[in-house]
């Protein structure tokens, strides 16, 4: 039987690598990227590392930051998701197969690429990313996905030495490096697993290799089972060639001001529901319950507090956003109260079905045909012009309790009107 090969591509500080792609100036300036409102650090540069701390709010660390010549930038997800795509493009390109895991890493099937190629393809996979879009990354190749994860956290870490791919298939060099990396660093493995790993004096991922599988089950979950598993060599985890519906979809965002009013309120309300319906249509999905929710800032002894949520039943399973956003505002009247101040509104979409996956009441009202045409031409037209281009006459184009994003970046490659222009 031949043996299974896995490869995670990683890219390297996937947000902050992305804000340098179109500024080479900043290739020896420290970068961290900011949450939303410019809140928390949650991207840094290698350099930026030694300066901050992930998750350490900018305003506490500006001052510090500006003087250690660090530079900060707001989230541009547009820009992330865009390079992001390109990324994988270009990956799949070289590999038999792939998984995208996440915005900034995939998981590549290398079964039956002869051992001898294996680094070989890893430097080329290296080499043709940042050719084509300027992205740095990490390859680790082992026998199992989690093997994998930890190969590529060795690349990384030791980028020097290895020039960013480690390849582990052979025995020695593996359990070499389950002797070397702590039990914290396996994928899967939290802070609080961890503590209690400790207290079973299991310290390294060598440990948890060797480890009886069954105790694990017992003590833990058949997820920590596995785990063990793979560290010993054994895949248990395959590779999926495309992610399954989500369960639920949520589109959630802090206002760049605090809202007293119910006007605008409402503004944000169908603003988050109208992007949430293009996540449900775009994998195929209907919805026959959302939840609105509105709450203050819950951090300041100060100021009166208010958190609530309304559930709204949709009188079918529909992705129409005429009929969701009409819920979510209703839902959002009700729950409304005058004298606090608004810091945040989230709207989630519940009981998700796909089409053609559930049987219809033959009494009960349908989605009519028209709808699916109609919410077609609207995804059609913002996608070839722009989100937002054609929108539900509730939406604002500017609102003025629009995100905080001060330290912004350009979209290059998804807005005409901010292209990067070459100045003979």
């Amino acid at each position: 039987m031949t043996e299974r090969v896995f490869a995670l591509v990683d890219c390297n500080s996937f947000y902050a690598s992305c804000e340098r792609v179109f500024r080479p100036d900043l290739q020896r300036t420290p970068i961290v990227v900011l949450s939303n409102n410019d809140g928390c650090i949650i991207a840094r540069s290698a350099d930026a590392k030694p300066f901050v701390k992930m998750g350490e709010p900018y305003h506490l660390v500006e001052d510090f930051l500006r003087e250690k010549g660090v530079l900060a930038f707001s989230s541009n997800y547009a820009l992330y998701g865009d390079m992001s795509q390109r990324v994988m493009t270009v990956i799949e390109g070289l590999v038999p197969a792939l998984e995208v895991y996440s915005i900034d890493e995939a998981f590549a099937e290398l079964t039956g690429i002869p051992p001898g190629q294996l680094e070989a393809l890893g430097r080329t996979l290296r080499a043709q990313v940042l050719k084509l879009t300027g992205i740095p990354t990490g390859v680790g190749i082992a026998g199992t996905k989690t093997l994998a994860k930890l190969a590529n956290h060795a690349a990384k870490r030791w980028q020097r030495q290895t020039g960013g791919v480690v390849d582990i298939l052979d025995p020695e060099r593996r359990d070499k490096l389950l002797r070397a990396v702590e039990v914290s660093e396996v994928w899967g493995i939290g802070r609080r697993m961890t503590e209690h790993l400790h207290a079973m004096k299991i310290k390294t991922a060598w440990d948890l290799a060797q480890a009886d599988a069954w105790t694990l089950r017992s003590k833990f979950s058949v997820v920590v089972e596995k785990t063990a598993r793979e560290l010993r060599g054994t895949s248990c985890l395959e590779l999926e060639d495309a992610a399954p519906p989500k369960q639920e979809i949520c589109c959630s965002r802090m206002f760049g001001i605090r809202l007293k009013e119910l006007a605008p309120i409402r503004e944000a309300v169908a603003t988050y529901a109208a992007r949430a319906c293009e996540k449900l249509r775009a994998q195929g999905s209907t919805c026959k319950r959302v939840r609105v929710s509105i709450r203050t800032g819950m951090f300041n002894p100060k100021e009166p507090k208010f958190a609530r949520g309304q559930v709204m039943e949709l009188p079918y399973p529909t992705d129409d956003t005429r009929i969701i956003t009409k819920a979510a505002v209703d839902g959002l009247e009700a729950l409304y109260q005058h004298g606090f101040a608004f810091s945040k509104a989230e709207i989630l979409l519940l009981d998700l079905r796909q089409r053609g996956e559930y049987t219809d009441d033959l009494f009960a009202p349908v989605q009519p045909a028209a709808t699916q045409k109609v919410m077609g031409v609207l995804d059609s037209i913002n996608a070839r012009w722009g989100r937002g281009t054609l929108r539900p006459g509730c939406v604002p184009a500017s609102p003025v309790w629009a995100m905080k994003q001060e330290m912004l970046s350009q979209s290059y490659t998804t807005r005409l009107d901010q292209l990067m222009r070459v100045q003979s």
